[in-house]
């Protein structure tokens, strides 16, 4: 994938259950990289299953990827994701103070819940590996703010917040790119410079967080991400690093 994305495929669907799904129901067949596009998802998902709602006009999309490596560094590119879709938020609006990056795969406007991004794999230890970035923008619409956990950032639109009306493809003509310059820049230096990147536009940081996973919720101030990826929350007894978490503010 070059750093102009060329070499990276795109599939455009009209409707399509979810893409990261027919992105693994393809993935035999596709020769590189490549994007899947769907005007409409059914059965679109976020983390931990949660249905991600995806009216026409949005963005849903899934690059799929055959990445090397083992499962914990595969995992890094959600920050490239993260990266990439600031990049591409950045050049169709021109608004680059306006977007900010939560931990650990949500991009935030104007301090509303923009995007999301949820990685899916399958056979990384094997001969034939499966990596689906999937990703959702509200580009024109965002859910219901009653729809949300409460505590949860609110979501927002790229309408709403900019009153700009930026259609799926184009999106995805700015995003392709700007995600195959982070992938070679980590095939080429590793973790490091993401992990630069992203702290530098990430939301709250040196701010008290909390932090919950399953029953179990920390309140600390937000000091970083360390090298692998992890949360580090400073606590009354030291920094603790939270490999998995739902972050609120």
């Amino acid at each position: 994938m070059s750093a102009k994305g060329e070499g990276a495929g795109r599939i455009v669907l009209p409707e399509i259950d979810s893409t990261n799904a027919e992105g693994f129901r393809r993935a035999a067949t596709l020769a590189g990289p490549t994007w899947i596009l769907a005007g409409l998802q059914t059965a679109g998902r976020g983390r931990r299953a949660r249905p991600w709602t995806s009216p026409p006009g949005n963005f849903h999309g899934t690059l799929v990827l055959k990445p090397s490596g083992s499962p914990e560094t595969v995992a890094l590119r959600s920050f490239a994701a993260a990266l990439a879709l600031r990049d591409a938020l950045v050049q169709v609006t021109g608004l680059g103070n306006s977007f900010t990056l939560k931990w650990p795969n949500d991009v935030l406007c104007n301090g509303g819940k923009l995007a999301g991004i949820l990685l899916e794999s399958q056979g990384l230890n094997g001969p034939d590996p499966v990596l689906c970035i999937g990703i959702g923008v509200n580009l024109i619409a965002a859910p219901d703010p009653s729809q949300v956990e409460p505590g949860a950032v609110p979501p927002v639109s790229l309408l709403q917040e900019t009153g700009l009306r930026i259609t799926p493809e184009t999106f995805l003509d700015a995003l392709a790119p700007a995600y195959a310059r982070w992938e070679a820049s980590f095939q080429a230096e590793g973790f490091a410079p993401l992990r630069a990147a992203w702290l530098a536009h990430a939301a709250r940081l040196g701010e008290t967080i909390r932090a919950r996973t399953g029953n179990d919720s920390r309140e600390g101030v937000f000091e970083g991400i360390d090298a692998s990826g992890n949360l580090i929350l400073r606590m009354t007894q030291g920094p603790v690093a939270i490999p998995a978490a739902e972050v609120f503010f």
